[in-house]
């Protein structure tokens, strides 16, 4: 049995985050990835959006990592030349009962230390913007877009540089938590056992289910995992628009969207669709929907000018009937384990937040 200092337990944005903290603070960190390379799952499936930090509840984790996290992410692009754009953000209102929302927006942004948005008539959003048709519109001046694999391979770079080693195709089978350490049960080409001083479960859509695998861990602490597929949509041909386009937000998500990748290419998406087991195929028909939805904000979309293109799932901790649930950074003093650190429900904004969450973690250990 191999003694090591930290094991993170999963190498997406914010497992590789977590990685460069600890190992920037001089303690000796493994990677382990089940996959056969980092950041193949959520952190390679979403919008790819450097959120403001405007819909979650004041004093939430969500408000509070996003705001900080978008600061540092934005500074840490510009040292490590990763490429990204503060392109902005519309958030439209396309009913009139709709504008009195965007009045509530902002306010809710205001209170998480969001004061840079602007309230546009119709007429000035179509300036900006002369394809959209909309009754008012929000603009989120300090929204953008990052190259996510970019900025994973800086901050592999970063922990590696400080000596942290990444090692993929290495699951965690099980694990127990043992008066030495947290005993780790590695599979891959032959089976491995480590035994760690600090342990971060940074597994993203199975992070509960990794958790429930160590014994010892009160299962009392762990939350249930649920699944909510999105598929996203490619524009064929150029995109219409120079800044994303966000309807109000709805239930378990913030709507059929538009967001443009660096190379100008213009997305919609994600939907919502709620599903028990993980998989990522996108329907073609799925399209259907989307033309009705983003035709309220670009009457232009012409027929058949949407294609598939990927699918992504959040790692939601709370069911479709139930309030959205705010990211769940589990230390010692909740679950009483030693050690560990359990990172539940990581969904949106999660990529913004991860700098600011690996700083929380690593004070945490």
């Amino acid at each position: 049995m191999e003694q090591v200092d930290c094991v993170v337990i999963g190498a997406g944005v914010v497992g590789l985050a977590v990685a460069r903290a600890l190992a920037l603070q001089g303690r000796e960190v493994i990677v382990l990835e089940a996959e056969n390379a980092f950041g193949t799952i959520t952190s390679a499936r979403n919008s790819e959006v450097i959120h403001a930090g405007i819909y979650y509840p004041a004093g939430s984790l969500k408000a509070e990592l996003c705001v900080r996290g978008k600061a540092m992410l934005y500074d840490f692009c510009e040292s490590h030349h990763v490429e990204h754009r503060r392109c902005g953000k519309l958030i439209v209102a396309t009913s009139a009962a709709q504008v009195a929302t965007l009045e509530g927006i902002r306010a809710k942004a205001a209170a998480n230390g969001v004061h840079d948005l602007q309230l546009l008539s119709r007429d000035e959003a179509r300036a900006l913007e002369p394809q959209l048709e909309c009754e008012a519109a929000l603009l989120s001046p300090s929204t953008g877009i990052i190259d996510s694999h970019g900025l994973m391979t800086a901050l592999l770079g970063d922990a590696e540089g400080a000596g942290a080693m990444l090692a993929v195709q290495s699951p965690v089978l099980s694990g127990a938590v043992t008066a030495e350490g947290i005993r780790l049960e590695v599979g891959g080409e032959g089976t491995t056992t480590l035994l760690a001083r600090t342990v971060i479960n940074s597994a993203g859509l199975t992070a509960p289910d990794l958790a429930r695998r160590i014994a010892g861990v009160p299962r009392e602490h762990v939350p249930p995992q649920f699944y909510a597929k999105g598929c996203y949509f490619t524009l064929a041909g150029r995109a219409p628009f120079s800044r994303l386009i966000y309807p109000v937000p709805e239930a378990a998500g913030l709507g059929v969207h538009l967001t443009l990748d660096l190379g100008g290419q213009a997305r919609f998406g994600p939907n919502v669709r709620w599903i028990d087991e993980i998989e990522y195929s996108v329907p073609p028909h799925d399209a259907d929907g989307f033309y009705a939805e983003v035709r309220r904000y670009w009457p232009g979309l012409a027929d058949g000018a949407l294609q598939p293109g990927y699918a992504g799932i959040r790692p939601k901790i709370s069911g479709p009937t139930e309030v959205a649930a705010d990211f769940r950074i589990d230390g010692p003093a909740v679950h009483g384990v030693p050690g560990l650190v359990n990172l539940f429900g990581i969904e949106s904004p999660g990529l913004t937040s991860s700098l600011a969450i690996a700083e929380r973690v690593a004070g945490l250990v």
